[in-house]
């Protein structure tokens, strides 16, 4: 049946190319109507119970999708004529950004900013700058009195009064435009602020800009760097290929070919409706590797036959027949790996998923269809068979060697060795943190324009930039029941004395100075009433707007400020936080993980955790299984599945050792390494199965297998880890890190392949000392 289709192919190849060059045609005018598809919900793991407590609450205390902008002076302080003409206007131009909740915007110009001070009537209060300001001295003495009476000092106002923020939160959908929020026109609208107020005031006035649309459009800008590197990638390997291949036009067809995969990839998810997000840009390059590191195979095994003594068509249709099934069998194992990855119930990386799935299933059809019909009308002349075979005279003088020596002995030793340095991997795998391991946004370089903003922010501001809110759900007006109070207050406290917790802000600690203001401000009154119409009075002037308690009195957020987000603090808070509520259960006290940006920080750390084994089973499983249905042989599948396994372990080694967390960003890095190890592993193996199979002895036919595929594999795995190396130098960390990352495993992997996986196939087929009578029971 396989013959009779490959006959098939060949005979109307002239117009499956015109129907393959009309679909690419096709394919490329979906790709330019391509769109960057960046969303904060899409990286919420959903169904998490921090998550859910986070959208059931996100209407009434705002979410955690915010943006801050400070505006920071050079020299002296912020009260002066220009600078708070300057934070009005850049307070009305955030309050009018697409996509902002304009109700839940704050500074010291928005009216949910207010004070409250003790008067000989009682209590009085307004607006932290009243509607009738004029800028005097005596105007700028009173607003300086109200930042500090309203508790805003630290929080909105920097400790220094260096600065202030504005403070605003983002919507999935603008509610003006009932469109979806486009990120990256909400960061270039903060960065037209930032380059208006820098350039009008002369550089008195410094603006620092954090929040996630701004991380988007950071991460977009670096995008395009990443499009220089791709292409830079893509001429490197093309330069390599043609070296190995020696001919343009050879050299040629697997390029071409791979990139045709690209553009249906990216073609095919706008016809199903699907953008790329920004953390996927990486995707389409890692498909074109995997294209190139299939097609190698192709024209090696093309060049092969037409020494043979073979024409163009009957080579390509040989070349065909002979890798079609090892070659759909690492390509499935690909596909089931990355589709693996649908496990992790976070939108980014189940996109991801689907992005690299999609992309390798075309690979079947361009690489292992179009690419032998486009090798089927090339002609190569008798001088490159001269010139090849010259070239290879001392690969496989190498090869030769390596095969000879791959004695009993010199196996033991190779597999002993491989074998500590796996278990030493998997040891070293339990140091591997889960979530980020520096301050600021991890996806961005420490030095980036963005992260020197955060640290600015953190250093004047007693607020940190991450915000974990712990939901406390009570009975109707338990607001003013003292024993709920009283057990959020010791909350608080617990939580201050929490290693990296910046402060704490809640409704008891804000009552208590509420109280104390009643007496003077005695410090002795800074306590919680035990009257309830005493702790009313207390509660009274808090108003919901603070988001300290909704309009029933029954649900008190506590605001955790954290110094950071590295995945120790998340871990230390969350602990903390599920600790008490253990051991201090009360039946009118409910307390709920979590909201704010580190809540949904920690949610995702704890998915990823979670997801890091059932990964890596999923991925091993279904090599396992392809293996066994390919070569239906146990032995096989453990040659092909060990060497990867202790690759992915070594990996965690380098993550340890270059303070590489494990998140969504590296996470996937895993399977897509798997993803193209396996091919080596499974091209090797196919060949050495087949020349066993006919009766060749271990020796001979390892030789076999390492010259037809060995080279390949060599040629591959360092061509597509100098195309990966390029991404270190890009302006995008996680794009950097994953650079290195793969460039690891494509080395070695391409080394287990050659050592281990011979090593360890020399002990299970023990034959050596003569030739063998074919067929060669390999099965048993």
């Amino acid at each position: 049946m396989l013959e009779r289709f490959t006959t098939w192919m060949f005979r109307y190849r002239t117009p499956l190319v015109v129907g393959f060059a009309l679909l690419t045609g096709l394919m490329g005018w979906f790709a330019s109507n391509l769109r960057v598809d960046a969303s904060f919900n899409k990286s919420l793991p959903r169904g998490h119970e921090y998550i859910r407590t986070f959208e059931q609450y996100q209407r009434e205390f705002g979410g955690a999708n915010r943006v801050l902008v400070a505006l920071m002076v050079r020299e002296g302080d912020i009260f002066n004529e220009a600078y708070f003409k300057e934070l009005k206007r850049v307070t009305d131009e955030v309050t009018f950004l697409p996509a902002i909740d304009r109700p839940q915007v704050q500074s010291l110009f928005t009216p949910n900013v207010r004070y409250i001070e003790v008067v000989e009537d009682g209590f009085a209060g307004g607006n932290v700058i009243p509607a009738d300001f004029a800028p005097s001295a005596a105007n700028f003495d009173k607003v300086r009195e109200n930042i500090i009476k309203s508790g805003r000092l630290g929080q909105l106002v920097a400790n220094d009064f260096s600065g202030a923020i504005v403070s605003a939160q983002l919507l999935e959908i603008d509610p003006q435009s009932g469109a979806k929020v486009d990120y990256t026109q909400v960061a270039a609208g903060l960065e037209a602020i930032r380059t208006r107020v820098e350039r009008e005031s002369g550089g008195a006035i410094d603006v620092r800009i954090i929040g996630f649309a701004k991380i988007i459009g950071d991460v977009s800008d670096g995008a395009r760097g990443v499009l220089t590197l791709f292409g830079v990638a893509i001429f490197v390997t093309t330069l390599l290929v043609w070296n190995y291949a020696g001919r343009w036009k050879l050299a040629a067809a697997p390029v071409v070919c791979s990139l045709v995969a690209v553009v249906w990839q990216l073609g095919g998810l706008t016809a199903l409706g699907y953008g790329i997000d920004p953390f996927s840009i990486l995707v389409p390059f890692l498909v074109f590797a995997i294209g190139v590191s299939h097609g190698v195979q192709k024209i090696c095994t093309f060049r092969n036959e037409v020494f043979k003594g073979q024409d163009g068509p009957a080579a390509a249709k040989a070349a065909f027949m002979q890798l079609i099934m090892p070659g759909i069998v690492a390509l499935l194992t690909d596909t089931v790996g990355f589709i693996t990855m649908l496990v992790i119930k976070i939108p980014t990386i189940q996109e991801l998923a689907i992005t690299a799935s999609l992309g390798v299933s075309v690979i079947v059809i361009t690489n292992f269809f179009l690419l032998p019909i486009l090798l089927s009308y090339l002609r190569l002349p008798t001088s490159y068979g001269q010139w090849v075979a010259q070239r290879r005279a001392k690969g496989d003088a190498l090869w030769e060697r390596l095969a000879k020596g791959m004695k009993p002995k010199p196996s033991m030793v190779i597999i002993v060795l491989c074998f500590a340095l796996g278990s030493w991997g998997f040891w070293k795998s339990s140091e591997v943190r889960i979530g980020d391991t520096q301050a600021g946004v991890p996806e961005l370089r420490p030095d980036s324009r963005y992260n020197r903003d955060t640290q600015v922010i953190v250093s004047k501001f007693s607020i940190g930039v991450d915000i974990l809110s712990v939901i406390v759900e009570s009975v109707p007006n338990g607001c003013v029941d003292h024993e709920v109070v009283a057990l959020i207050d010791r909350f608080e406290g617990t939580m201050r004395q929490v290693p990296g917790v910046q402060s704490v802000v809640s409704l008891p600690g804000m009552a208590k100075m509420v109280n104390a203001g009643y007496s003077e401000g005695s410090l002795k009154w800074r306590i919680l009433p035990k009257n309830q119409q005493a702790l009313a009075q207390a509660v009274s002037p808090i108003e919901t707007a603070t988001g300290l308690l909704n309009s029933d009195g029954s649900v008190m957020p506590v605001l955790i400020f954290l110094a950071d987000h590295k995945a120790e603090t998340l871990q230390a808070v969350t602990d903390a936080t599920k600790a008490f509520a253990a051991a201090n259960p009360h039946p009118k006290v409910k307390f709920r993980l979590a909201s704010g940006n580190a809540g949904v920080m920690a949610a995702t750390n704890e998915v990823v955790a979670a997801a890091e084994k059932p990964i890596l089973l999923w991925v091993f499983g279904a090599v396992i299984v392809l293996c066994l249905v390919t070569f239906r042989s146990v032995k096989a599948a453990l040659c092909i599945v060990l060497p990867l396994v202790i690759v992915s372990y070594l990996a965690y080694v380098v993550m340890v050792a270059l303070d590489i967390g494990l998140k969504t960003s590296t996470l996937p890095v895993v399977a897509l390494g798997v993803g193209i190890g396996v091919d080596y592993g499974i091209y090797i193996f196919a060949r050495l199965h087949s020349a066993l199979e006919a009766g060749e002895y271990f020796e001979d036919a390892m030789f076999v297998a390492l010259k037809d595929a060995g080279a390949a594999v060599v040629f591959t795995g360092l061509t597509l880890a100098i195309g990966v190396s390029t991404w270190v130098f890009s302006d995008l960390k996680f794009q950097a890190d994953m650079g290195l990352l793969l460039t690891f495993m494509f080395l070695v992997n391409m080394v287990g392949a050659i050592l281990l996986l011979p090593a360890m196939a020399r002990w299970f087929w023990r034959h050596h000392t003569g030739r063998t009578q074919a067929p060669f029971p390999m099965r048993k």
